[in-house]
């Protein structure tokens, strides 16, 4: 998998589990609680991540669940997405 394509990957991830936790990421970038810069970082977190297919089987599980829910405890970027979610 080329590099290009394994960060639309873990940047695809990031959106869906910011989704599934009931963060906005465009909503916080634009209200100033996220810089671009932390985005960018966070995908590059989930892309050092060795859980990739169980996130996204636990993603794919969770996506018909009706509301927010946390995200799971292997998340590297779970303080980032629950500290969104919460504003």
């Amino acid at each position: 998998m080329s590099t290009l394509a394994r960060m639309d990957r873990h940047a695809d991830l990031v959106n869906r589990m910011s989704k599934a936790v009931g963060a906005d990421l465009g909503a916080a970038i634009w209200a100033g609680n996220l810089r671009a810069e932390a985005l960018r970082d966070a995908v590059l977190r989930c892309a050092g991540c060795d859980h990739a297919e169980e996130c996204r089987h636990w993603l794919d599980d969770r996506a018909a669940a009706p509301g927010p829910v946390a995200p799971p405890a292997y998340c590297r970027n779970r303080a980032l997405l629950s500290a969104l979610a919460a504003t």
